[in-house]
């Protein structure tokens, strides 16, 4: 479905992004792990058409993505949703994921996935009139993913959606991802905790300065002491799961 094939960026002088191949098939959830600075959040923008790739070849269905404008990747089928969360908050939550159904007209209709959107997090149905700015940060995480999802998209790229929340409100989140999972769509996910992977991932790419060294199964990771050095982990104890 999207392929990135020998992708190399720079933002001026700085070699951020290095040879990276990367794949998401159909229905697949695959996570891209490293610690901050490592270059996750400029593969997830380079993707959408924020940043330009210096080389190699990115593509979507076939289509290729380099020179499109983010509204064209969009329109192409890929949801995005930023660190930042990306919320408006001069607009009300109905408001914001109600905007994403104007973007990608598809064959479901506006009320078809705004629905979608409030069955995958519920808990935003009663914040429906409260703007963007009344919101706290795991509440707009969680408005920003169901924006994205609204869109109708085939694959999400969801960049740390669990960064600087509460404990209490990632497994919210958690199973907000794994609903949408079950939708069909596929998503890529990009995070610094490699303990907020979850284990039915279907695969796991490491990034370091810019850099895979390394691609597999998530439970390859949470107990090899080399990688959890490189990526800043805990290894998990005896019994220990995500």
């Amino acid at each position: 479905m999207l392929t990135l094939d020998r992708v190399h960026v720079f933002i001026e002088t700085s070699h951020i992004l290095k040879d990276v191949g990367l794949t998401v098939g159909e229905r697949e959830f695959v996570c891209v792990i490293g610690r901050n600075g490592a270059g996750k959040t400029t593969l997830l923008r380079t993707i959408m058409g924020y940043v330009p790739p210096q080389a190699g070849a990115i593509t979507f269905r076939g289509r290729n993505l380099v020179g499109a404008s983010p509204s064209a990747v969009a329109q192409m089928g890929l949801g995005f949703s930023p660190e930042d969360s990306g919320v408006f908050g001069s607009l009300t939550v109905a408001e914001n994921i109600a905007m994403a159904t104007w973007t990608r007209p598809t064959t479901r209709s506006a009320h078809e996935r705004i629905a979608l959107a409030y069955t995958i997090f519920p808990g935003l149905k009663q914040y429906a009139r409260r703007k963007g700015t009344q919101l706290s940060g795991g509440e707009r995480k969680m408005l920003s993913i169901a924006r994205a999802l609204a869109l109708d998209p085939e694959c999400l790229l969801l960049d740390e959606p669990f960064e600087g929340l509460s404990p209490a409100i990632i497994p919210t989140i958690s199973e907000g991802m794994h609903a949408i999972t079950q939708t069909g769509r596929s998503i890529l996910l990009a995070a610094s905790n490699i303990h907020h992977v979850p284990d039915y991932a279907d695969r796991l790419y490491v990034l370091e300065r810019g850099e895979i060294i390394f691609i597999g199964k998530p439970a390859e990771v949470y107990h090899n002491e080399h990688l959890l050095g490189i990526i800043g982990g805990m290894p998990l104890g005896p019994g220990e799961r995500f």
